[in-house]
Order: C-alpha cells, then structure tokens, then sequence
C-alpha cells in the first residue's frame, strides 16, 4: 500500500519515528527486533492509528494531544498462528480479528502479556496487540482507507509442490 487518506509509506514512518520514538530510527528497529523474536513465525506487524497518521480518526486531535506517552499504540499481527493465539473470548470475529490485547482485556491471549510489556517499556505508553488474517488488514487499509504501516512483512506461504503424496496441487 503506497497511499492511505493521502499519505504515503514513507510519510508514515516519519510521522511514527518523530512521535514514538524521538526521531531514533534506531529505537524503532529495536522495537521490531523486539516483536520478531516474539511472534509466531509466518506472522506480519502492522501499526495503525495516529502513531502512523499524526492524530486521531474521530476528533482529529494530535498525537498525545492529553500529554507525553498519553497516545497508544495499535499493533495488529498479521496471520493464523497469531490468531491462534488469542482464546475464543477475545474475537471481534472469531477466528479472523481480534480484540486487542490491552490493559482492560489481558486476558485474551495471555501468551502475548510478556511481549505486551516489554514494548510498553521500550516506548513509554501503552501498547494494544490484536491479531487478523489478512483479509481484514486488506479490507480496512484497501478499501476502507484507513492507514497501517507495515512494521514486519509477513513471510510468503511455503510453496507446495505436486508430488505422489500430494498430487492435487
């Protein structure tokens, strides 16, 4: 996705490095690097709301508009095994997108608590993790336009090939 409610990429990523991490794109990296030895292993990251946009949807207030670190943040991971994390109680639609792990519902997935943790002390202000297929992440960002950035591609789907043991492919 290049342009979402008229920014692009690029501009996305300005407007999380200046706003979350002081302008550090080094403590951004580390922020990824922390997620990816934490998530399942085909799994994508995408950050949505008004650390990408620079204000909120409803009220078009700035970021941290209520003060330093006030802002959270919406990570949403990106596939079936990191849907699979999440216990049945914690879906918006089951199976295919979850609520979001926060301070109000910890319990959903409690396997993704430790994680949860450690990014919120990385970046001073809360941190919510939900999980979607990939579905909901092209419906909300392809046709109803409303920005993500992509923090971690998510791995291509192994190729399989025919073979005696599987020849339907």
């Amino acid at each position: 996705m290049t342009d979402q409610q008229g920014l692009s990429d690029a501009q996305k990523r300005q407007n999380l490095v200046r706003l979350v991490f002081g302008g550090d794109e080094q403590r951004l990296e580390a922020f990824c690097d922390v997620i990816r030895r934490a998530i399942p292993e085909r799994t994508g990251v995408v950050l949505r709301g008004s650390a990408v946009t620079g204000h909120r949807w409803n009220d078009h207030a700035p970021f941290d508009a209520e003060g330093p670190g006030t802002s959270d943040l919406d990570l949403t991971l990106v596939g079936a095994e990191a849907v699979g994390l999440f216990k049945l109680t914690g879906f918006f639609v089951p199976g295919v997108h979850s609520r979001p792990v926060s301070e109000d519902d910890p319990e959903i997935a409690p396997e993704l608590i430790p994680l949860r943790e450690q990014l919120m002390q990385l970046v001073g202000r809360p941190v919510n993790i939900q999980a979607s297929r990939d579905i909901v992440i092209q419906f909300r960002g392809d046709l109803l336009g409303q920005p993500y950035l992509v923090l971690i591609e998510k791995p291509p789907e192994p190729s399989v090939e025919a073979s005696p043991e599987n020849p339907l492919v």
